[in-house]
């Protein structure tokens, strides 16, 4: 320990001095942390780039679209790992400049004009622009990198001898580099080296960096939790309570569980309360009743014997506690005892609604729709555009930093942030969440970078107040909006936006920085209704004899006696309704729509819905009757974004979206006059159907409005083999038809670069 401690303090002492001047030693620097953090030192260069997988100085080429290339040398590159990028240039610009040699980078500057760079003295404007420009450079040396190589999971952006900024991108795609492992960490300051935590966590990203991502061991929590609460609530139901009243009990408990592993209640004080109760479980629903009436209106809770934050919003304004067994509370402090800021909401939606659903509960081993297919679609539907938008104020503000205009460019930002906290997504088919969540989880990332750039750039008290409180400016739930006709989805849905976004929100403020109270708004922006039509009210169907009409379920199946095949079981029977006066039903203004709407082909609408929602339906559509009902959400979301209330759609849809009833709604709209063109889409893509974890086939479209210029991004699926771990693609732009493909002018199909690896590992 003795030895380790005095490396440390040597390598902080030789090197503290030294940064920020174009003098500072990169590779010398580099060498010296790998040193220190016990893993090898980067190769010599070989004349073939080839075998140069982590090396110094490694180049790489890009193609300038006229027959010309340029090139670029990366500062320090370890392949499969990281792309470091030092603020100073790279050694081999030194030479350059000294010798008078332009030596243009991929981005057109000029050797001399990189190593201007890296003077730029610390804590001014001209510092920040620095960094973003190395950062920048650093992106776009791994879009140059071989087709064969992977997209490195992290850039290392550097400022020699004071610091390492830490970018990480697990999605394999190379869009969306954020900071790592969160906004208040990701910045290494050479004193952060004597923490034992900040040299093993560079040490695996030398390694081990996927093992970084912490995606695994959230899913293994989160379906760990899943079964404990499935367990208790299966012995409650058969105790004759009501399944709803024992899904909201439990969602009240996992909150309160939620709430003490982030310290909004005293740490282990509700384990603690749950423990105590271990001889006497007859006591605890009392005292779990005043403690959520107290987190309700934030007073003293007798049961913690300390007062609590105002929780307020909705989830507590029932307070009912059910009475637990001994071994139902054993089951309980389980999931207490787990780390619930480690669940992973894009996947806890589903679990917990097939956990308190009795009829769901028996496929609550089987699998779900890994949060890597989710994000494939948010990605060209909302973020790739979000993003584009702040590079563009990125590099503006950079320029402006440049000139000697902070002022200004502090006020660029400030505008894109604002505009970023006004942006609403809608999931008009929400389920339970995990769409709406995943979007939340990717703005509130790209927020951290918004936030952090403006912090930088504040120099006065009222401007650092700015970034400090950002109460009704920040993207939180109310950015996020949803439809559901499952009222327990609803619950969980919005229970799952507000742990998202108290993860977020620590992520990107810090632990030390608590929300402000209510912890829990009253606002609810997932609606408990139908996404497609409007009535006076549902009305009873009744036969000639008044006697109420029933009609099959439309989920229950059986097994033929014959062929074994599954085949609707006509004795699970629900009471057919009526939908008088049918109209249009209106959905929230949104700047993206984004979902996956129910699977049911055509020909089974009307079996699987009723006779009357079917004949209410096509009394307000014209979207042909043999087309999957999810094209009916396709034709509302692009009318959506013909009419200019909407930026873009991206959907989920069954296959057959090519097939020719359902090819009908969107030639409609790509054909129209001012209409929509398809910027992305994956025809034929493995799928998990989260009713039943079945595996299906889908596409995934997204529309944006046309113009005579409009080509989109064609990928197809070459190997799924490794599914869903991995998926290898081909790709092809122009512009797509409603068959979702592309003219005969388009480029010829290539190998996305290394496997487009959008990962659950």
């Amino acid at each position: 320990m003795g030895d380790t401690t005095d490396k440390v303090e040597k390598f902080i002492a030789a090197w503290r001095d030294t940064g920020g001047s174009e003098l500072a030693n990169t590779q010398s620097f580099v060498n010296g942390l790998c040193d220190l953090i016990g893993v090898p030192t980067p190769d010599g260069s070989k004349a073939d780039d080839a075998e140069n997988d982590y090396v110094f100085e490694r180049r790489v080429f890009a193609d300038n679209g006229d027959g010309t290339t340029s090139f670029g040398r990366i500062d320090c590159y370890r392949r499969g790992a990281f792309i470091l990028e030092a603020k100073q240039g790279s050694d081999a610009d030194r030479r350059a400049a000294e010798a008078g040699e332009e030596d243009l980078d991929l981005f057109g500057q000029s050797a001399a004009r990189r190593m201007k760079r890296g003077t730029a003295r610390r804590g001014t404007g001209g510092w920040t622009a620095a960094m973003i420009a190395a950062k920048g450079q650093a992106e776009r040396y791994a879009r140059s990198l071989p087709v064969d190589h992977d997209w490195p999971p992290f850039l290392i952006v550097t400022d020699v001898g004071y610091c390492l900024d830490i970018w990480a991108d697990f999605s394999g795609t190379g869009r969306a580099y954020t900071q790592f492992p969160d906004r208040a960490r990701y910045r290494i300051m050479l004193e952060d080296l004597r923490d034992p935590d900040v040299r093993e966590r560079l040490r695996c990203l030398w390694t081990d960096p996927l093992g970084l991502d912490p995606a695994a061991k959230a899913a293994r929590v989160t379906r760990q939790i899943a079964d404990l609460l499935a367990k208790v609530a299966k012995r409650l139901e058969a105790r004759d309570h009501n399944p709803e009243r024992v899904s909201g009990f439990l969602m009240r408990l996992l909150f309160t569980m939620f709430a003490e592993d982030s310290k909004l209640i005293p740490e282990e004080s509700f384990t603690g309360l749950l423990k105590a109760q271990r001889q006497h479980p007859e006591h605890l629903a009392p005292q779990l009743s005043a403690l959520w009436q107290a987190m309700d209106k934030g007073e003293f809770a007798p049961a913690l014997g300390v007062p609590v934050k105002r929780f307020n919003g909705y989830l507590f304004k029932d307070r009912t506690a059910l009475d637990l067994e001994a071994d139902e509370l054993e089951v309980l402090i389980q999931a207490a005892e787990h780390k619930w800021t480690e669940v992973e909401p894009a996947i806890f939606g589903t679990l917990l609604e097939r956990a308190l659903n009795p009829k769901e509960r028996a496929k609550l081993g089987a699998h779900y729709t890994p949060r890597a297919y989710v994000e494939r679609l948010i990605a060209p539907t909302i973020m790739e555009p979000l993003r584009a938008d702040w590079d563009g104020v990125r590099t503006a503000a950079a320029s402006l930093i440049d000139d000697g205009k902070t002022d200004a460019a502090r006020l660029l930002v400030e505008r894109f942030h604002t505009r970023l906290a006004g942006t609403k997504v809608l999931d008009p088919a929400c389920g339970t969440g995990n769409f709406l969540y995943v979007a939340m989880a990717r703005m509130k990332e790209l927020e951290g970078e918004v936030l952090e750039l403006l912090e930088e750039l504040s120099s006065s008290d009222a401007e650092k107040q700015y970034v400090a409180d950002l109460t009704g400016h920040t993207i939180t739930p109310e950015n996020f909006l949803g439809l559901e006709i499952n009222p327990r989805a609803v619950e969980i849905a919005q229970l799952v936006l507000w742990i998202g976004y108290l993860q977020w929100h620590f992520r990107v403020n810090g632990q030390e920085r608590m929300p402000n109270e209510p912890i829990l708004t009253g606002l609810r922006t997932i609606e408990h209704r139908d996404a497609l039509i409007e009535y006076d009210e549902k009305v009873l169907e009744r036969d000639e004899e008044n006697r109420p009409v029933s009609r099959w379920d439309g989920e229950t199946m059986k097994a033929h006696p014959v062929t074994g095949k599954l085949v609707p079981d006509e004795t699970a029977r629900v009471e057919s309704w009526l939908y008088p006066n049918p109209r249009v039903a209106k959905w929230r203004k949104a700047d993206f729509i984004v979902g996956n709407p129910p699977f049911i082909g055509g020909k089974d609408v009307r079996e699987r819905l009723g006779d009357g929602y079917f004949d209410a339906l096509f009394k307000v559509s014209d979207v042909p009757e043999s087309a999957d009902f999810v094209m009916h959400w396709w034709d509302r979301a692009a009318s959506a974004v013909r009419a200019g209330s909407a930026r873009r759609f991206g959907f989920v849809t069954t296959n057959s979206i090519t097939q020719v009833f359902s090819r009908r709604v969107t030639a409609k709209h790509l054909d129209a006059k001012k209409g929509v063109a398809i910027t992305y889409a994956i025809p034929n893509h493995p799928w998990v159907d989260e009713k039943d974890g079945a595996a299906v086939r889908i596409a995934m479209t997204v529309g944006v409005p046309a113009t005579s210029q409009s080509e989109g991004l064609l990928r197809r699926v070459s190997d799924e083999s490794s599914a869903p771990d991995s998926i290898l693609f081909t790709e092809e732009t122009g512009r797509i038809g409603p068959d979702l493909r592309v003219g005969a002018d388009v480029t010829k199909a290539v190998p996305l670069k290394a496997n487009d690896l959008l990962a659950w590992r």
